[in-house]
Parts: structure tokens; sequence; C-alpha cells
């Protein structure tokens, strides 16, 4: 009988010591490991910085690489600050004399729109009515120099800002291991005189800083590079824009 009731009172208090055991001395329970899932979440808050959202309440994810916050997807909004759209031309005769603002979808598919987002002439993402939600810009040149040399040079930052894998990139996607988070994908591009290309096979990014009357400072990215090329481009070329935080 005594052995009974010994087994009964160990039953009983054990669960007392373990949970004193999960108590701390102000009285709080600490975190189960199922509880800690925030502290995995504060570690991957170095990596992933937010949301935002454009005038057209396209939400987008951001990372943060560096010192720098980026946008994860390309931009898609297709309106101005002032409520004012954005022309979208098709027409290839159209888009050959543009010298205002004009977005496209690739290929006048909006499905790659979905994906890639658009892409936009020059003179879009510098018209003062502007394109960029409140504390966001279009990278100058420096801004994306800072991103490059914080990534290891021009020589290997390309691998490290692709997506990896052959999902979206044609073979081999040489060197894409998308170490920054940036994920950036090909979004091809539609040249001045109105002709897509490249889908699959590379992307352009505008940047806001001016080369000359006709052309402006971009970066490129190609299945076949590990490299991040800058080049001047024209203005009336259709490329992909990523914004950064201010």
């Amino acid at each position: 009988m005594k052995k009974v009731f010994l087994g009964l009172v160990i039953l009983l208090v054990l669960p007392l010591f373990f949970l004193w055991g999960c108590i701390t001395t102000s009285g709080e329970t600490l975190p189960t490991e199922s509880e800690n899932d925030n502290g995995k979440t504060e570690e991957l808050v170095s990596e992933e910085g937010g949301i935002v959202t454009d005038f057209d309440g396209n939400v987008y994810k951001t990372v943060i690489i560096g010192n720098q916050v980026w946008m994860l997807e390309n931009l898609k909004v297709t309106h101005y600050n002032n409520g004012d759209s954005i022309p979208n031309i098709d027409k290839r005769s159209e888009w050959v004399n543009l010298t205002t603002g004009a977005y496209c979808d690739f290929d006048n598919n909006t499905e790659n729109s979905e994906k890639f987002g658009h892409l936009y002439n020059w003179y879009a993402i510098t018209d003062s009515r502007g394109v960029t939600p409140e504390g966001w810009h279009v990278p100058t040149n420096e801004d994306w120099e800072t991103l490059v040399n914080y990534l290891g040079g021009n020589n290997i930052a390309g691998g490290k800002l692709k997506e990896a894998g052959t999902d979206n990139w044609h073979r081999p996607n040489q060197g894409a291991n998308n170490e920054s988070g940036f994920t950036a994908l090909p979004t091809g591009y539609r040249f001045r005189d109105g002709i897509f290309n490249n889908l699959g096979v590379s992307t352009n990014f505008w940047s806001d800083t001016e080369f000359n009357e006709k052309s402006a400072w971009g970066r490129y990215l190609g299945y076949d590079l590990v490299v991040m090329n800058s080049s001047n481009y024209s203005k009336i070329n259709g490329m992909a824009v990523r914004l950064i935080k201010d």
C-alpha cells in the first residue's frame, strides 16, 4: 500500500518540477521549441526587409543586402503617383518614336509581367510625377555600384544576384546561387526599335543616372555569365526596374 501511495506522489510531483523548470525568475513561462519560432524570424530579419506597396496596390517583398534595402521583385506599377496612367505601348511603330514615359509587357503578354514585372523606358522612371512609393527611389548608378562592391565586385556579383536553377533562366545559368537573396529573373528587354528579345536569357535593370541626351546607365545579367555588367542604354529601351529604399 505504501509503495502504491509513493508511486502516486511521484506521478503528481514530477510534472510540478518540470513546470517549475519552465518558469523564469520573473514568473514568465520560457518559450517552448515551437514558440521559439520568433527567434528564427528575427534571424531572417537581417535578410528580409518587409514589404512595400505601390500606387496600384501591388505588394512587393524586400530584401536587405549590406546597408541597402531592395525590392525583391520587379516593378509592376501602371500609374504615376498623381494617378495619371503610364501609357502601355504595344505597337512597335509607336515605341520607336517615344520621348515620354511608357511601359509594356514582354511580347505584349500580360502573363509575362505577372512573373517578371513590366518593362519601362527611361522616361517613365524619371518622370517628375514619380513611379516609386514614398521612401523609395529608382537606384542611381552609384546605388548599383555599392551593391556590386558589397557582393565582391562585378566579376562575381552576377551569380550572387541571379535566381538559382533553370526554372526561369536558360541553361547553364552560369554561377547562379542567389547568395544575396536578390532573386534576379531573366525578364528580357524591348530594344529601341520596338523588338522584344532575350526572355529567359538575360535581364537589364535601369538606373536613373543619365549618360547623355539619348542614353542612361543600366546593369546587365546573362544566363551564361557570373558578372554583372554596367553599360549605357538607349532611353527608349524597355527594361526592368528594381527600387531601393531611401
